[in-house]
């Protein structure tokens, strides 16, 4: 499909600004809009998912907490930790909810087998896992036929706030970064390996012309 593609990286913005930027957009958007991909980094704090249940915030101390409209349950953004947001008219592309969700994962896999780490998806608990330890999560809303929200991966971060809730709504679950794995790639190599990646996962015309790139 020749459709363009904007990329964009907002550098570290608060989480609810970005939120709010990402309805708008979905809501204002033209049936002939490009997609878009966010990048950012958020300053500490927990999200809540449509159904995150508050007995998985144990002691979430003075990070703030988001009530969020995306899918899934508890998790945590902080510095050093790359999010990825899909604003995708996913009715135009012919995308079902599972088809962008195994695309967004697979794209991960890729990414850190080309670092000789493996990983995998797992279709109960969706997100990627390294022996059993998340290294990333995602959560997406489908509105008016087009996505938002998207995935967040752990590449050199404090981990501490995690020990705080049950991830994803799992007790007990291990979270784990790139770092950790033994992956020492700056924020800028993974975020445009990840670009390149998930513009071939998805299915978007590879024709650099067609990607509009915006710092």
């Amino acid at each position: 499909m020749g459709q363009s593609l904007v990329v964009k990286n907002l550098g570290e913005e608060p989480y609810t600004e970005t939120w709010q930027a990402m309805k708008k957009f979905t809501d204002s958007r033209e049936a002939h809009a490009p997609d878009e991909i966010w990048f950012v980094q958020h300053p500490p704090v927990y999200t809540l998912g449509q159904a995150g249940k508050v007995e998985h915030l144990l002691t979430p101390g003075d990070i703030p907490v988001v009530h969020s409209d995306r899918g899934g349950q508890v998790t945590y953004h902080g510095p050093g930790q790359l999010v990825c947001y899909l604003l995708i008219d996913v009715r135009r592309r012919k995308l079902g909810v599972r088809d962008l969700v195994t695309a967004i994962e697979q794209s991960i896999v890729q990414l850190i087998k080309a670092y000789g780490v493996v990983s995998e998806s797992k279709r109960e608990a969706p997100g990627v896992y390294v022996d059993g330890r998340k290294l990333a999560a995602l959560g997406l809303r489908i509105r008016k036929g087009c996505s938002y929200h998207g995935l967040s991966l752990n590449v050199d971060m404090d981990l501490e706030p995690f020990s705080n809730i049950n991830p994803c709504g799992f007790e007990g679950l291990e979270v784990i970064d790139m770092k950790r794995l033994g992956i020492d790639r700056s924020m800028t190599e993974v975020r445009e390996a990840l670009t390149d990646i998930l513009i071939r996962e998805i299915g978007y015309d590879t024709d650099p012309k067609m990607i509009l790139l915006q710092d």
